[in-house]
């Protein structure tokens, strides 16, 4: 964050972009570097990007440290209209980082599990990159990503080149060829080929087919809040504590430092006391939320 003046971003260029998802609800990844500075954060932070003359918006960082500053946007409003359009080499305003970030540090030694859906795989993301830049600090790693279509799964390049070396998981809402489709009554008792990584069938229904094993497990999910309730109550069956299970919140959020009130949860600021939270805190927020 600017020393001197929390709300003056840092001017940043764009060094890189990638189409992950077309159509109405397109997302790009991008790539920046900063014009002068340094920008340090861990994985799970976020970063809040100006787009000069239409406005900001906050993001994810969906990467890790060691691999520069990227962060992962859908077309759905002015700023992220706006972004799309832009170029490499056009110039945007970092602020940040923010937040608390995921407590990689206290989870080596252990197995990862991350399960994400559509968009809300950016912020899985950074922590799939720390693991990966730090392979042998963990145990197994266990990818679960789907979205509607297998066209709109992010990242699903990358996910793929994976699959030889960890579980990965890909599972589409909409049925595709060569996928294998999951009993959707019964999603538990799907008999899954070997080999097969590809599922067809809802994010927590793959959850419950593939039966991600509780033992010295830490589970971190993210997407779309009635993915995550489900993801939740799958692993909850499958015998996961409460305090294994972390996800993101992701409540409006203006100025990034507490002082507007816009992402406030009763005392709680999705900004700064988040957006990182364990399972068995978020319970005890207000019922409202």
């Amino acid at each position: 964050m600017n020393s001197t003046n929390p709300y003056l971003p840092k001017l940043a260029v764009i060094s890189g972009i990638k189409q992950e998802a077309g159509g109405e609800r397109a997302v790009k990844t991008f790539k920046v570097r900063l014009v002068e500075g340094k920008f340090e954060f861990t994985p799970g932070q976020t970063l809040m990007v100006s787009v000069f003359g239409k406005g900001e918006s906050m993001f994810a960082i969906s990467t890790s440290q060691t691999r520069g500053i990227e962060f992962t946007v859908m077309k759905v409003g002015r700023v992220t209209t706006a972004l799309h359009q832009m170029k490499k080499g056009d110039i945007v305003g970092i602020r940040g980082p923010f937040g608390n970030g995921f407590p990689v540090e206290v989870w080596k030694g252990k197995n990862i599990l991350l399960i994400g859906g559509g968009v809300g795989m950016a912020p899985l993301r950074s922590i799939l990159h720390h693991v990966m830049d730090n392979r042998e600090e963990y145990e197994e790693l266990t990818v679960i990503c789907g979205a509607r279509t297998p066209r709109d799964i992010i990242y699903r390049e990358e996910l793929e080149k994976l699959m030889g070396s960890e579980e990965v998981w890909l599972s589409s809402d909409t049925e595709a060829e060569g996928w294998f489709k999951l009993n959707w009554d019964r999603p538990e008792e799907s008999q899954i080929p070997d080999g097969v990584r590809k599922l067809v069938g809802f994010v927590p229904m793959a959850v419950a087919a593939v039966k991600p094993s509780p033992e010295n497990c830490i589970a971190v999910t993210c997407g779309p809040p009635i993915m995550i309730k489900f993801v939740i109550q799958n692993l909850l069956k499958l015998g996961f504590r409460e305090e294994q299970i972390y996800t993101t919140l992701e409540n409006k959020m203006k100025c990034g430092i507490g002082k507007c009130g816009r992402c406030n949860i009763g005392s709680v600021y999705v900004c700064k006391d988040g957006p990182v939270f364990r399972y068995d805190f978020i319970k005890q927020l207000p019922p409202d939320f």
